[in-house]
Order: C-alpha cells, then sequence, then structure tokens
C-alpha cells in the first residue's frame, strides 16, 4: 500500500532499476508517515561514506508530537540496504553517470520502505516526446470509448 509517491521522479528520469530500502525513522515519524503527511517531491538520495542517506523527505510532525523533542520535518534519514546492493548503487552512481531517486513510501509486511530508483536524467525533448505519447493513448482509450 502506498503512502506517498515521487510523480516529479518519472518525469524528470529514465528510472533503470528499482530498490527497496529501509529507512530509519523516530517514533514521531512513523506516526506522523501513517496519518500520511509524507512528501517525496523534492527528496533526493545521496551516498556518504559507504551509506545511503534520504535528504529533503519532508514529514510534517502530528499536533499531538511529543513536547519533549522538537521534530525537525526535513532531517537526513539513513537508509538500509544490504551491503552488495550498496557496493554496486555506488559502482554505477560513481562510474556511469546514474544519480538516485526515491520513488514510493510504502508499507511492505508492516514496515514503512522506501523504493528508490537508478536514474539518468532526461533531456528536454525526452519530456516533451513522452507527453506526446501520453497524449496519444489517451486520445486512443477516448477514441474506443467513443465507438462503443
Amino acid at each position: 500500500m502506498s503512502i506517498a509517491q515521487n510523480k516529479k521522479a518519472f518525469h524528470d528520469y529514465f528510472i533503470e532499476e528499482k530498490y527497496e530500502a529501509g529507512i530509519v525513522l523516530e517514533g514521531w515519524e512513523v506516526k506522523a508517515i501513517r496519518a500520511a503527511r509524507a512528501q517525496l517531491k523534492e527528496a533526493y538520495v545521496i551516498i556518504r561514506s559507504g551509506e545511503l542517506f534520504l535528504i529533503g523527505c519532508h514529514i510534517s510532525p502530528l499536533p499531538t508530537a511529543s513536547t519533549h523533542i522538537t521534530p525537525d520535518p526535513v532531517r537526513t534519514r539513513k537508509l538500509l540496504l544490504h551491503s552488495e546492493e550498496i557496493s554496486k548503487l555506488i559502482g554505477k552512481v560513481e562510474r556511469a553517470g546514474y544519480t538516485l531517486v526515491p520513488l514510493d513510501l510504502h508499507y511492505t509486511r508492516g514496515r514503512i520502505k522506501l523504493e528508490i530508483g537508478l536514474a539518468k536524467g532526461k533531456k528536454q525533448h525526452d519530456k516533451r516526446e513522452a507527453e506526446k505519447d501520453r497524449e496519444w493513448l489517451r486520445e486512443k482509450q477516448r477514441l474506443v470509448r467513443d465507438k462503443r
């Protein structure tokens, strides 16, 4: 079940591979995510000293958050992957010019997971071409529906 999606990532990038990563969260963040208060729009993933971190993901705290902590909605969150997956991603990002983008925040067996994509950036003409394809598919569906 999806919590938050990054639709802009599919517009700006060619997604080549997808990985499911765990995410290190605090208690108030889990409660806020369960209340659907997470946003991935401007988030991105970086590699720092052999570990993956999610930056820019906004999780707005609930008004009933605890009084003894000060919630930071855009704090850097560590991502959890197997070490061989991390080393594979590091190699591709450093050598081949790929980037890592968060795609989807979802539940898997009661746990909150983040789907990250290994992506290559689109040029402006690629974005226009993808938009034309989507428009044509929509028009085709409309024509089929009208014939019936």
